[in-house]
């Protein structure tokens, strides 16, 4: 009986906990707790820290790529194979030895969705989603906002050239340099095709400070302007017509595709999902891609993203890198947009513009164009910022796609 009880306490999480995966579920309980507990971005750290509970999980073996069987084949087809699977057959291709191989148990049930984040699915469907419930009138109503949100993406490549020097490879300073776009389907996809082994800790660092923009940006936004720029109030923007409504959306996919092909899965469901919104004659498809689609696919991405976040591979120095260099390119992002803001509102004759609204340039909608809106009114209880803000945020979710696709054309 007692080697029953022995045996039975070997098979069980409690008898193969570490260290480093107490480590792990401390991060993801505090994720939790700012998730549930503080409100930061609930609908994305919530799927995301409980993935990374399970996976830290010791034995629970959600991520387990499966048992494989190895056979002599072609070396083309091992090649493929190893490519698809992921599985470690380097050394035997290398040495010229033809394989294959294939699944005789199951792997585990969060391995499967991560297959969506791997394949480059879940992150356009997500833009699909955003396009669906993102009104693009205050940037079509003002293009010059396009400037400020492309503005904001110098944090991207500000952080490329810094994690370059620091020694990461281009294509993984390239995943981790758009954690300065603020936006997490883009982080997550680029970061999939080119620097899949960062996932974990470039995923959770991309959407802690799209979780914490209220309280990353305003000190910049303040330390960058003055107090009679904050009280700028700005004139009403005009009323955009159904038919530039429809036409933009077509437009931006047709010239941002063929500038940038790499872009087009993104940029491309972000307008379709927009099309759907603003032609009012397929209403039952935006509805979906507005709840039933982007919620479930939310809940698979986030899941299977936290799960990457394993002991083994997030608790290393290489990691910590990332964390700074990613409040480094969201800080420089911010920085430059209301740098931009400010000499545009110099241009225009000094009360044209409210610079705040430069920091809604990253693309954490609407998030970042209602930090914009909360410090313009503590200056100025009168002052309505957030439809000019948001003209410049929706600029950044065009602007971080454009730049990822320009990164994925360049080292991918």
């Amino acid at each position: 009986m007692l080697t029953v009880l022995i045996k039975f306490w070997g098979t069980t999480g409690f008898a193969n906990i570490t260290w480093q995966h107490l480590v792990m579920l401390t991060v993801a309980c505090i994720l939790l707790y700012l998730a549930i507990g503080k409100g930061f971005e609930p609908l994305l750290l919530v799927p995301i820290a409980f993935g990374m509970l399970l996976t830290n999980l010791p034995l629970s073996g959600v991520m387990e790529i499966g048992d494989t069987v190895l056979r002599a084949i072609s070396p083309e087809a091992a090649g493929q194979a190893a490519e698809l699977l992921h599985h470690p057959t380097a050394e035997m291709l290398r040495e010229g030895i033809p394989v294959e191989y294939y699944t005789r148990t199951p792997g585990g049930l969060i391995q499967y969705l991560y297959t969506g984040n791997k394949l480059g699915i879940f992150p356009p469907l997500i833009f699909m989603g955003v396009g669906a419930m993102t009104d693009f009138g205050p940037l079509i109503a003002n293009p010059r906002s396009l400037f400020l949100g492309a503005a904001a993406q110098f944090g991207i490549f500000f952080t490329f050239t810094g994690a370059v020097l620091l020694g990461f490879t281009a294509q993984e300073a390239s995943a981790i340099g758009i954690i300065g776009g603020a936006d997490g389907p883009t982080a997550i996809l680029v970061t999939a095709l080119m620097a899949s082994h960062l996932l974990g800790p470039i995923a959770v660092a991309a959407y802690s400070y799209m979780a914490l923009v209220p309280i990353i940006q305003p000190p910049i936004m303040k330390a960058l302007t003055t107090k009679r720029e904050r009280r700028i109030k700005m004139q009403q923007l005009r009323t955009v017509s159904k038919t530039e409504k429809i036409l933009f959306p077509i437009m931006v996919t047709i010239a941002v595709s063929l500038l940038l092909p790499s872009a087009t899965p993104l940029v491309g469901l972000l307008m379709f999902g927009n099309l759907l919104k603003e032609s009012t004659v397929t209403e039952r498809l935006s509805k979906t891609a507005q709840n039933e689609l982007i919620n479930i696919v939310t809940i698979f991405l986030g899941v299977s993203v936290g799960a990457t976040a394993q002991a083994e591979q997030f608790l290393k120095v290489q990691t910590l890198q990332i964390i700074l260099l990613g409040v480094v390119a969201f800080a420089m992002g911010t920085a430059a947009g209301v740098l931009l803001a400010k000499v545009m509102n110099k241009m225009m004759g000094g009360d044209a513009i409210n610079p705040l609204i430069g920091s809604a340039g990253v693309s954490a909608v609407p998030m970042a164009a209602r930090v914009s809106q909360v410090v313009g009114q503590k200056e100025n209880p009168s002052n309505f910022l957030l439809m000019h803000a948001m003209g410049p945020n929706v600029a950044g979710v065009i602007g971080s796609a454009v730049a990822a696709g320009v990164l994925l054309s360049l080292f991918n």
